[in-house]
This record gives structure tokens, C-alpha cells and sequence, in this order.
């Protein structure tokens, strides 16, 4: 009897399904098991109370990167709490026989990053780490998902979870980007489109023309923010872009088990006919160049509209959108572009890949930082740090005025020195804009894509790159 198409989501959990718990939910074995210096500590020290090992620790990979510094890798760090931090992990990792990539390695990094530049992250396999960011590596074709820290104790002792699984829907993006549209404009057109909560109980697969042109670091800047949608985890199929990446990554498959390797990753891919439970369809000649103006990262809008006014939209949402306007002292009906900007943040495990930075490089230079604003170029990982200065776009970012930082999470959330002061407004190629988010309990963020972060720079203000640097003019020739 034939069997049924089956879509990657149903043949990743059913390799992995260790079997059915009473309460319905499926304990899923977990291949791989990312660690940081957050949400860790407290998980070592419940299994160091209960007596337990770390059950598997060639699956179990750890680094620093929410808390280290940025401006300095001297110790003993200013924050002591930083410094216990990072003093806890290292003791656990060395306890339990951990692979760690530690400050000053070459691969210690944002732990989204580190996964992926080393071949940790692998098509069809599941991956779970104590941060809701761990979507990012589901652009490989991987089912990987944030957990909490007692879940977090629960993979250290078990290798498994239990997890219910989500209802999936397709999100296919057909036909040709605009110039001057990235990646990032089109998860948060994704987000705007479908709303915050509109993934609450779904698992998104991203699909169609757009995806299968994008590189994989495009694609992980989508993937990471499948949670800011409310969607457990999301995955872009692996193909060849997703082979080619992985061939010669430190971790992945050499000589014959290459060849195995890739054959069972490309098996993973969804069947054709296979069944959905929501099929979402956008022209990509609709998504333009996106900036969020409130206070989530589906309060958005495209650069050349106006912001909201409450009475705009419908009644049971006038009072997020007037709460948004009066934190981000924003005037509904006007437009974004212009407002002053006081900080331009590029960075974060959304947009800190060597392909980001290159990007900008391209059209910051020769030009210059607005006086006014402070620019910090915080790249993602000891590796991309390594590789910009390899090519010499450190450079372009030093003349332009931005500060060249270490590698961390840096001001995408504010757990170590760099952070928002006051009311300060800043242009941010981060993943969320939710109040005190960036440090300041009044500080303000504006979400966008790393070439509208160097437009703000260079300008003082939310600017359309399009027009600042000419984006996309030789594409529209």
C-alpha cells in the first residue's frame, strides 16, 4: 500500500518520536543541544541536585554570548555577574565533557551563529537550545525550537522532550523581490501580514521562489524570526544551497558518509500533495523595504507609508496602537522617514552574518556617520569578526564612524554594557522591539534591514537606502 506525501515536519518528528506519553504529547529525541551562559546554570545545578550526568555530551555544544562585553574581551569583566556567568558554564562544560567554543577560540559567537559555521546544524534533524532565537536553524531544514531552562535540565538528563505537535502552514512567497527589498523586509511583511499570534499552534515551511533563491544566511534571517510570529519554529527545505553551505563545515559528514549524509538530508524534503493545514500565498512584488514603528515586530509599516492612527484600525486594536504611539512618541498618520535616530545598531543573530556586513560595506563607503548618532557594528561570531577583517570591510565601517566590536548579542537585548540610554531611538537590525528591550525602560526601537540601519547612520534620521545609496538602481536598469 502506497503511503501517504508526508511534509518534513510529520518525517523529522516521526524519526525522532521516541514514543506516544499518556498525555498525548510525543517524546521527541533531540540530536543536537545548544548551550549559552543564560539559561544554563540553573539547569546544572537541578541535575547536580537530583544526582544526574549529562546523559549525551557529544550532542551537547556550548558558548558564551548574551553577557560577554563587546568593547573588551580583558578579564575579569566590569559586571560581576557576567563574570560568574561565564565562570559557571566553563566549570560545567569541563564537568560534563562539553564541546565549548569559548571567548578567544575563533568560534565562540551569538550561539545561532556558532551552530550553523561549524556544521552542527544539519537537515532533518531536531535541535533545541535554552533561547527562543534556536528557529534560526530551521532555514537547514531542521526542526529547532527555544525551550525553558527546566527543559533545558531535561535534555542534559534525557537527550528527549516532550512536545505536542504543531498544526503546519505553508507560506509560499512567489515571483521576484523588488530592489532595495531584503530578507528581513520579508519576514516582517510575513509578521505584519499574519499578526504576532498569528503562528500560535502552527509551525511554519517556508516555500516558493523567493526562499529557493536566497542564500542560506537570507534564509536564516527569516527562520529566526518564525517565533516573532508566534510560530513554534519554521524551516526552508534543504537543497543543494543548503549542501553546498554544509560541505566542509568542521562538524559535518567527510568521504563516504558525505555522500549518506546528503542523500538523507534531501529525503527530509516535503512530498509533493502532501497535506497542510493552511497554505499562505504573498506576491514578493508586494513586500516593500519594512520598518516596525511600535512596540512588537508586527507593528510595521513600508518605509513610504504612514504610521497608523488609532482610529485606522479596528477598534479592539486602538488601544495596542495608541499605547505603541505614545511609548515610541510617534504621531499617527505621519510618516516614519525623518524621525531623528540616536543609535544604529547592526548586529544581533537576525542580521550579524559576514553577508550582512558586506552588504553594508558596499554602500557606506566613503560616507560618514551622522554626527549625532552613536554607530556600534557588533558582528555575530569570532569568525565573522575574523572574515570582515580578513577582506577589509572592517575598514569601511572604522572610516564611516561606526564603532568595530567583538562578537556577542550585544544591544539586541541589553544583557551587558551596551544599551539604550534614556529615551534614545534606535535603528536596529535586532529581532524585537518590545519596551525596555534594549536597556532603557523608555529607549525605543525601529526594526529593518542592515542597509536601512547604515541609511539612518549616515542621515540622522529613518531614511528609504533606496534613496540614500541608490539601492537596487542597477537592478531597475
Amino acid at each position: 500500500m502506497p503511503q501517504r506525501p508526508k511534509s518534513l515536519l510529520d518525517k523529522v518528528w516521526d524519526a525522532h518520536a521516541v514514543r506516544t506519553l499518556r498525555s498525548g504529547q510525543t517524546q521527541l529525541f533531540i540530536d543536537t543541544h545548544l548551550v549559552h551562559e543564560v539559561t544554563s546554570p540553573q539547569a546544572f545545578a537541578m541535575l547536580r541536585d537530583l544526582g544526574l550526568e549529562v546523559l549525551m555530551p557529544e550532542r551537547t555544544f556550548a558558548t558564551v554570548d548574551h553577557i560577554v562585553p563587546t568593547h573588551t574581551r580583558v578579564e575579569p569583566f566590569e559586571d560581576p555577574m557576567a563574570a560568574a556567568m561565564i565562570a559557571h558554564l566553563r566549570r560545567n562544560v569541563a564537568e560534563h565533557g562539553i564541546a565549548f567554543f569559548d571567548v578567544g577560540t575563533g568560534r565562540q559567537g551569538i550561539v545561532h551563529m556558532v551552530g550553523p559555521e561549524l556544521g552542527l546544524t544539519q537537515p532533518g534533524t531536531t535541535i533545541a537550545c535554552g533561547d527562543s532565537h534556536t528557529s534560526t536553524h530551521g532555514a537547514f531544514g531542521a526542526i529547532a525550537f527555544g525551550i525553558g531552562t527546566t527543559q533545558v535540565r531535561d535534555v542534559l538528563a534525557t537527550q528527549t522532550l516532550a512536545l505536542s505537535k504543531p498544526k503546519l502552514r505553508r507560506i509560499e512567497v512567489n515571483g521576484r523581490l523588488g530592489p532595495g527589498v531584503y530578507a528581513k523586509d520579508v519576514i516582517l511583511h510575513i509578521i505584519r501580514t499574519l499578526g504576532v499570534k498569528g503562528g500560535v499552534g502552527y509551525a511554519y515551511e517556508y516555500a516558493g521562489d523567493v526562499f529557493d533563491a536566497m542564500s542560506m544566511e537570507e534564509r536564516m534571517t527569516v527562520c529566526n524570526m518564525s517565533i516573532e510570529g508566534g510560530a513554534r519554529f519554521g524551516y526552508v527545505q534543504p537543497d543543494e544551497t543548503t549542501v553546498a553551505y554544509l560541505r566542509g563545515r568542521e562538524y559535518a559528514p567527510r568521504g563516504d558518509a558525505w555522500d549518506a549524509a546528503v542523500e538523507r538530508w534531501l529525503s527530509f524534503r516535503s512530498d509533493p500533495g502532501c497535506e497542510y493545514d493552511d497554505v499562505v500565498e504573498i506576491r514578493a512584488e508586494d513586500v516593500p523595504p519594512t520598518v516596525t514603528w511600535g512596540i512588537n515586530p508586527g507593528q510595521s509599516v513600508a518605509i513610504d507609508e504612514p504610521v497608523p492612527r488609532p482610529e485606522d484600525v479596528p477598534e479592539g486594536e486602538r488601544a495596542s496602537v495608541a499605547e505603541a504611539l505614545a511609548h515610541m512618541k510617534l504621531e499617527g498618520g505621519r510618516p516614519l522617514v525623518g524621525t531623528p535616530v540616536d543609535v544604529a545598531f547592526l548586529g544581533s543573530c537576525t542580521n550579524a552574518r559576514l553577508s550582512d556586513f558586506v552588504e553594508v560595506a558596499k554602500v557606506l563607503a566613503g560616507r560618514r556617520v551622522h554626527p549625532r548618532v552613536k554607530a556600534i557594528a557588533v558582528p555575530g561570531s569570532e569568525h565573522v569578526k575574523s572574515e570582515c577583517e580578513r577582506i577589509g570591510i572592517d575598514r569601511v565601517f572604522k572610516a564611516a564612524g561606526f564603532e568595530w566590536r567583538d562578537a556577542g548579542c550585544s544591544m539586541c537585548l541589553a544583557m551587558n554594557p551596551d544599551k539604550l540610554v534614556g529615551d534614545q531611538l534606535c535603528a536596529s537590525s535586532s529581532n524585537r522591539n518590545f519596551k525596555g528591550r534594549q536597556g532603557s525602560p523608555t529607549g525605543r526601537t525601529v526594526l529593518m534591514s542592515p542597509v536601512m540601519v547604515a541609511a539612518a547612520a549616515v542621515t540622522g534620521v529613518v531614511s528609504d537606502a533606496r534613496e540614500v545609496f541608490g539601492v537596487g538602481r542597477e537592478v531597475v536598469a
